[in-house]
């Protein structure tokens, strides 16, 4: 692969001027990468592009996201075009003359007119070790398959979908309290650390890109709300993991008495009951986290529910629950 770089750059002469580099980004997870590129002496960020703000809550108001409040905290300039493929936009990122474009959970595909604005290419944070988890929902993919382990990957950014070359990867274990948000948050600790670390020898060219196998590649689907409902036809081990790959949201949830009813903390337990039973938990007594005086039947095990949330109520462990619908006891869950 042949690298460009910028006219006075020369990673031998610590007196070079640094990089000059966009960053976009979006979510609050994005904001250390910020952090850590803004914080580096051979990296000047020339501006940061982030989505217009959007309203939200029930004042509908106004609402920036996270990556511009950090943004403007660090006195960094700010571009928010609604859309990247339209002529203006794309001039406005130019206009800044980047030598590299770090991607961070922005949001959109870069069309081909920037993939090819700065010589030293766009490189992109992606919570996967690529090419297993394209797609948007690497974090939550890599839960719901069971996964010992996953990882960060530094790609250059190319036309399709994470298909571009790797220049980086970081693997990290997945633990039994990993869920979704703490596993994102950690995953993108670890890349805005190894950006720093390979972005002068990145310049330099001497790290090479190497292209991914696309015939080990596994896709992931953008997450909707009906996929945190519960289907008791499923294994409990399987909805265990649904818990933590659908937090923060949907969560995993089921209905009762026309009702939603969120499930905050489960764990797959031995035993059998028909699927969607309520019925006394086997590990009531134990001194497990987990232990619960419920337990709900499945397809293959019991799902222990130990913190739960009524539609309308806040949450609770089971005891308080049950205390206040005893009728929760030997329900059917829908």
């Amino acid at each position: 692969m042949s690298t460009r770089f910028p006219p006075d750059f020369n990673s031998s002469n610590p007196a070079a001027p640094p990089l000059r580099a966009l960053f976009m980004g979006t979510p609050q997870f994005a904001a250390p990468a910020l952090d850590a590129l803004h914080a580096n002496p051979a990296v000047a960020i020339a501006a940061v592009c982030t989505p217009p703000d959007r309203r939200r809550g029930r004042g509908q108001t106004l609402a920036p996201p996270p990556v511009k409040q950090r943004a403007l905290e660090l006195g960094l300039p700010v571009i928010q075009p609604p859309t990247l493929r339209t002529p203006d936009a794309i001039a406005d990122l130019a206009s800044y003359h980047p030598d590299l474009i770090i991607v961070a959970a922005y949001g959109q595909l870069l069309p081909p007119a920037i993939l090819n604005l700065p010589p030293l290419g766009c490189l992109n944070l992606h919570p996967s070790l690529l090419p297993r988890h394209r797609g948007p929902s690497p974090v939550a993919g890599a839960i719901l398959a069971g996964d010992a382990i996953t990882g960060i990957s530094i790609m250059r950014l190319d036309a399709g979908m994470d298909t571009g070359p790797v220049i980086a990867q970081q693997q990290r274990p997945i633990l039994p309290q990993d869920d979704a948000a703490t596993l994102t948050e950690a995953l993108f600790q670890d890349g805005a650390a190894l950006l720093n670390k390979i972005i002068p020898r990145w310049a330099a060219g001497a790290i090479p890109a190497i292209p991914q196998d696309d015939a080990q590649a596994t896709y992931t689907a953008k997450i909707e709300r009906a996929h945190g409902q519960a289907d008791w036809r499923l294994p409990a081990v399987q909805l265990a993991r649904m818990q933590r790959a659908y937090t923060p949201w949907p969560g995993l949830y089921t209905h009762w008495n026309g009702k939603e009813l969120k499930l905050l903390a489960v764990a797959a337990i031995p035993g059998a009951a028909p699927p969607g039973l309520v019925i006394a938990s086997p590990d009531s007594d134990s001194d497990s986290a987990i232990g619960s005086p419920i337990a709900i039947g499945t397809s293959d095990g019991l799902l222990a529910a130990h913190t739960l949330q009524l539609e309308g109520r806040r949450p609770a462990d089971a005891a308080d629950l049950l205390r206040g619908y005893p009728g929760l006891a030997g329900a059917m869950l829908g």
